[in-house]
């Protein structure tokens, strides 16, 4: 299972980040979101911005790494390390070589739901490195030698993977909260898999993959409408219309807990993931039960959970629980370390705190601070060019529609205490959470 996405950024957007900081700081809604459509009738939201000579694409196609044929797990992960080693008439050397020498930056992700692109290049390259990211989308080469030297750098991170404890609890986690789910199958492979993928798999994975009916854009930076259409013809105009073979996969369908997994490992501390079902981000309280897990789990130091068992008794240096709205099943889960002999005073703790969260909600004065935390600190996912491409990206893929960064903040405010009280206790189920501990943990029942 592969948590999280990573997207650092390159050194020539840090004037750009700068930029957006002081523009943006006050409000999110400070720039206007256009919906272009191309001749070809491709379909994009694009934020203009001429000040800085920069230009940041953000894309996705519907099916990822849950889509993976059986057998081929870990293919698509396997594809975003190779649609940059050669396309067309170039080989890898070729193609690496020139796209250092025009400077842009163009990366892939495979997440369970969506498979990513991220491209970023200066304006007066443009030309240029868009016409490499046409030919890496559409020509890829899957050659011999680099494929080979992908694949070992893919069979090393398994093997990392394999040994950290976080990995290793969050799988068996999804293993028990969605057993036989493409959910639950490991998104980098398994080191069979990884091995018998072979070029002819990967040539079949972008004619699945990529398609226009599931191409979704985010378009931020030095460019007019009218060019747009041209560029977004030219980059994904060669596309089929859909893909070939893809599986639609049904909702998922999560086993009710308690359950508890213990991975016996010689370490100091354990790992303790747990959790259940939750929601829908199309849920219509969804906001509501942001707001209320927030509250609870929210990761800062004043949640509910951080406040009980790191800063009144220092048995954890973190602990998170909240919400994790995926396509096609809704999950309310968490983590939290600490020593091997405080593990069940933790995880007792724990259910503790949530159970009496359920029953009485937040404060007024907790929901305030909340509040001020979520509202001001919005304007910071907006930092850069490609930070806000990949804000508007993810609205799409979760449908919240072009003017949701306009209003979120006021959706926000409207929550009130009551329906916060409601979804703690329709949503909070500590008596169902099911539980995966990597360590050598004691007292835990």
């Amino acid at each position: 299972m592969k948590i999280g996405l990573d997207r650092i950024l390159v050194l020539f957007r840090l004037a750009a980040a700068v930029w957006f900081v002081l523009a943006f700081a006050g409000a999110a809604r400070a720039f206007t979101i256009q919906e272009v459509t191309s001749p070809g009738g491709i379909k994009a939201w694009l934020v203009e911005e001429h000040a800085i000579p920069l230009l940041a694409v953000e894309f996705s196609f519907r099916g990822g790494s849950a889509y993976d044929p059986t057998g081929q797990e870990g293919v698509s992960e396997f594809l975003t390390g190779m649609l940059d080693e050669g396309a067309g008439d170039m080989l890898s050397d070729d193609f690496q070589k020139k796209r250092d020498r025009l400077a842009f930056r163009m990366s892939f992700d495979a997440g369970d739901d969506f498979f990513e692109g991220s491209f970023q290049t200066l304006t007066r390259n443009r030309a240029e490195s868009v016409e490499l990211l046409r030919l890496a989308i559409t020509e890829p080469r899957f050659d011999a030698d680099p494929l080979e030297r992908v694949r070992r750098q893919f069979l090393l991170n398994l093997q990392e993977d394999q040994q950290d404890p976080q990995s290793i609890a969050w799988r068996a986690w999804f293993s028990a909260f969605l057993p036989d789910d493409p959910y639950s199958r490991p998104g980098r492979g398994t080191e069979a898999s990884m091995r018998a993928i072979s070029a002819a798999d990967l040539r079949a994975a972008p004619r699945r993959i990529f398609n226009r009916a599931a191409l979704q854009v985010a378009v931020v930076g030095d460019i007019s409408a009218t060019e747009l259409g041209l560029l977004l013809d030219q980059i994904f105009g060669g596309l089929p219309l859909e893909g070939v073979d893809q599986t639609i996969l049904p909702a998922a369908r999560p086993v009710p807990g308690p359950d508890l997994m213990i991975t016996s490992r010689d370490m100091p501390q354990s790992v303790i993931v747990f959790g259940h079902e939750g929601i829908l981000r199309s849920d219509p309280d969804f906001m509501a039960a942001y707001v209320m897990s927030e509250i609870l789990g929210g990761g800062g130091l004043t949640s509910r959970l951080t406040e009980e068992i790191r800063e009144k008794r220092g048995l954890t240096y973190g602990v998170s629980f909240g919400l994790l709205p995926m396509q096609r099943t809704g999950v309310y889960a968490g983590v939290l370390q600490t020593k091997n002999e405080s593990a069940g005073e933790a995880l007792d703790l724990a259910r503790k705190v949530i159970a009496r969260y359920a029953e009485e909600g937040p404060t007024q004065a907790e929901l305030d601070e909340a509040k001020t935390y979520l509202t001001g600190s919005y304007a910071l996912r907006f930092s850069s060019n490609a930070a806000i491409a990949n804000q508007l990206l993810g609205l799409q893929q979760q449908n919240l529609g072009i003017g949701y960064v306009e209003t979120r903040n006021a959706k926000v405010e409207a929550v009130t205490l009551e329906q916060v009280k409601a979804q703690a206790r329709r949503l909070l189920h500590p008596d169902r959470l099911i539980v995966s501990v990597v360590g050598r943990p004691e007292g835990i029942k």
